[in-house]
Order: C-alpha cells, then sequence, then structure tokens
C-alpha cells in the first residue's frame, strides 16, 4: 500500500494505491494524518490505483472528512472503482462526501 499527499492548485491531493487494509492502515494513517487539519484546503482523495479498502481505511477517511468539515473545507473522492464504490454504498458513506 502507498499513500502520498502533494499540494496542487491550492488544495491537497492525497492519492492511495494497493489495498487499504487493516495491515496497511497505521502507515497509511501516518501519512495522511496532516489532512486531518486541511487549514481551509480542500482535500482530493485520488484512488485511481486504489483496489480495496477496509472499515480501518474508512475510519481514516471520515477523520480527514470531519477535519476538513471543521475548516469550511470539503473532501472529494475521486475515480473510485466499482467494488470501492459499493463499500461507500454499503456503509451509508456514499452521503458523506462529494464525488468525482
Amino acid at each position: 500500500m502507498k499513500a502520498t499527499i502533494q499540494e496542487l492548485e491550492g488544495k491537497y491531493v492525497a492519492t492511495l494505491e494497493g489495498e487499504l487494509d487493516t495491515a496497511a492502515a497505521e502507515e497509511v494513517e501516518q501519512v495522511l494524518k496532516p489532512l486531518y487539519k486541511s487549514d481551509g484546503r480542500d482535500v482530493i482523495i485520488d484512488c485511481t490505483r486504489l483496489d480495496y479498502i477496509a472499515s480501518s481505511g474508512l475510519r481514516i477517511l471520515i477523520s480527514i472528512l470531519k477535519g476538513a468539515k471543521a475548516a469550511g473545507s470539503k473532501v472529494v473522492m475521486k475515480n473510485l472503482n466499482d467494488d470501492i464504490k459499493n463499500v461507500f454504498k454499503i456503509t451509508g458513506f456514499i452521503s458523506l462526501f462529494d464525488f468525482e
């Protein structure tokens, strides 16, 4: 699992690659923790190469969302495959995030 953050056009862009399972969650959380305080910038989570997400990964995304909303920002989930989008539907998270 690989996670990166970059700043692009005044937004934070996080890229997730691989399987965000329980084993990878702690390391990914450390990489993405700066996004918990988005400082008023929108956050884009690029999931083009994300193959799987477990509940521990969803917890990280919710933490990012809470921080962003508190700062008046939004979190946009981008390029989810059908399986991951289905996880968001089943859990009800589909109504919490914006999608592109």
